[in-house]
């Protein structure tokens, strides 16, 4: 058996030094003295150990979350801990929320990186979605515990991505090739990808700084295409984001929209995994926010089960990404990469589920749920990004009766 493809340690200390002297604590890097928690599987291993040395250099402090990979297994080899879990858990394990300790994890760090890496991204393939969202909502409690401290302005964090074998077959390239779109897209094969980034973040500020200076005088986004006839209320006191560093790499400016005012259809080009699944031919049909109808080509019954969870079946979020900024040309079969690919018409996608609060144009640590769920900012304990690379127009339209484009043909008009 030929030998997973490893970068060399050129590339694998840039990529850290991006991670952790950059993408974490919003762009500026972890100061003296932080506390990090690096989240990572063995097939990631040569990242993971860059990673953790170059917090250690920066002079902060690693707790590692290590874990075996989780592979499906067959009659000759164990299968996952993950998998036995979803299989064998009682409905009590299943819900079980170990409370004491993530909240004092969450006391404890600043900042959280999480390395994807897939050693097989079948997995869970065939395990019950429902046990994997009723785990999901046990342990929203700790997610609200970080959002809490993120909106304080205590704690950041960023996910990177380490390809594996089975990852770039599922993406149908080669582990060079699919390496390849890591290298581009992170900037690595430059000498200094950080300055790099910190040119590009500055070309995409201009837009969502236009953006917001629009948002106040915006009634609703009317998004016209092949694939798409939708309307979006953007809603009161929102703002864009972008440029934060909590994706590595991260192109799209987004907002979290007033969920209530979202009606029409829209159909995604691009696969969704989920739970080890791929779930393609996406299509949603909106009415006063809520989804009322739904297909797919593929794994129709997984995508419905999923929107059937408490807050799923609103929109959390929507997002642009200007072609121009992206260097993702190939679909890579994580919605890291996919969200953010570039291509000729750019990239939309759309989440269901929870709002980034951090959207609203105030102090999120001090909006109430009584004023989030007045100004249509969803709660749910799921977030799940679809994605279409089709060609689309997005126009405003003001509230003094007039319209203007905003993206067109991949890029933004502004």
């Amino acid at each position: 058996m030929a030998k997973p493809y490893i970068p060399s340690d050129v590339i694998l200390r840039r990529y850290a030094g991006v991670l952790v002297n950059f993408a974490l604590n919003g762009g500026k890097g972890i100061k003296k003295g932080d506390v990090v928690r690096v989240s990572s599987s063995e097939s990631a291993k040569p990242l993971f150990n860059a990673v953790c040395n170059a917090i250690v250099d920066a002079g902060g402090h690693v707790i590692s979350n290590y874990s075996p990979d989780d592979e499906q297994g067959d009659k000759r080899r164990a299968e996952s801990f993950t998998r036995y879990f979803y299989e064998h858990a009682s409905p009590e394990q299943i819900t079980f929320f170990p409370g004491k300790y993530l909240k004092g994890l969450i006391d404890q760090i600043d900042h959280s990186l999480f390395i994807l890496a897939d050693a097989d991204p079948h997995a869970l393939k065939g395990v019950n979605p429902k046990k994997i969202m009723e785990r999901g909502k046990a342990l929203k409690p700790f997610m609200d515990w970080r959002h809490k401290k993120e909106w304080a302005g205590k704690f950041t964090w960023t996910i990177g991505m380490y390809g594996t074998p089975a990852m770039a077959r599922e993406a149908g390239l080669s582990e060079k090739e699919y390496w390849d779109q890591i290298i581009k897209a992170c900037f690595l094969d430059l000498p200094n990808p950080i300055a790099r980034w910190k040119q590009v973040y500055k070309e995409i500020e201009t837009y969502r700084q236009k953006l917001n200076a629009l948002t106040p005088k915006t009634k609703f986004l009317h998004i016209k295409g092949p694939d798409i006839d939708l309307k979006i209320t953007l809603g009161e006191k929102r703002k864009w984001l972008a440029g934060r560093g909590y994706n590595m790499p991260s192109f799209e400016i987004f907002t979290s929209p007033d969920w209530h005012g979202t009606d029409g259809w829209v159909r995604f080009n691009q696969p969704l995994y989920r739970y080890s699944n791929k779930i393609t031919g996406i299509q949603l049909w909106f009415k006063n926010g809520i989804v009322i109808k739904s297909s797919a080509k593929t794994n129709e019954k997984l995508l419905k089960e999923m929107i059937a969870t408490q807050g799923a079946d609103r929109l959390g979020e929507y997002s642009l990404t200007d072609k121009r900024h992206s260097r993702i040309t190939k679909f890579m079969a994580e919605t890291l990469y996919d969200e953010n690919m570039g291509g000729p018409y750019g990239n939309t996608h759309m989440a269901l589920g929870m709002s980034y609060r951090d959207t609203y144009t105030g102090n999120p640590s001090k909006l109430t749920e009584k004023e989030a769920q007045k100004l249509g900012f969803n709660d749910s304990s799921v977030h799940t990004d679809i994605i279409s690379t089709t060609n689309r127009r997005v126009t405003a339209h003001l509230k003094n009766g007039t319209t203007k484009v905003i993206y067109d043909n991949g890029q933004f008009v502004l």
